[in-house]
C-alpha cells in the first residue's frame, strides 16, 4: 500500500495570528476548568492540589504572555536566539516561548 503524495495537503511552516489565538483560547479554557474542578474538589488546602492549581496558573500566565507577542508581533519567535520556533511545537505548545534547544537551556 502506498501513500500518495498528491492527496496530501502542506502544512504551513507557522501558524496564522488567528490559528494561534484559536490553539491559546482553547488551552486557556481548559487550564480554567481544570483550575474550577481542583477548587470545587474542597481539598484546596492537600500540598499536591495546591501544586498543581500553581501549575496551571502558571500556564495561564504564560498563555496571556502569548497573547500579548500575537499583539506585539513577535509569537513564533524563540525568546532565546530569535529563530522562528518549529510550526510543530506551536500546534502541541502554543503557548511556548522558546524552540527546543532553547527551552533546554532555560530547564537546566
Amino acid at each position: 500500500m502506498s501513500l500518495d503524495a498528491s492527496r496530501i495537503e502542506p502544512r504551513p511552516e507557522r501558524l496564522t495570528a488567528h490559528e494561534a489565538r484559536q490553539r491559546l483560547e482553547h488551552a486557556r479554557s481548559t487550564r480554567i476548568t481544570q483550575l474550577q474542578a481542583l477548587k470545587e474538589s474542597g481539598q484546596a488546602d492537600d500540598q499536591l492540589m495546591s501544586a498543581q492549581q500553581d501549575a496551571i496558573a502558571r500556564v495561564l500566565k504564560e498563555i496571556d504572555e502569548a497573547f500579548a507577542r500575537i499583539d506585539a508581533g513577535t509569537y513564533g519567535a524563540c525568546l532565546g536566539c530569535g529563530k522562528p520556533v518549529p510550526g510543530e511545537r506551536l500546534e502541541i505548545l502554543p503557548y511556548t516561548r522558546y524552540c527546543v534547544a532553547c527551552q533546554r537551556r532555560a530547564a537546566a
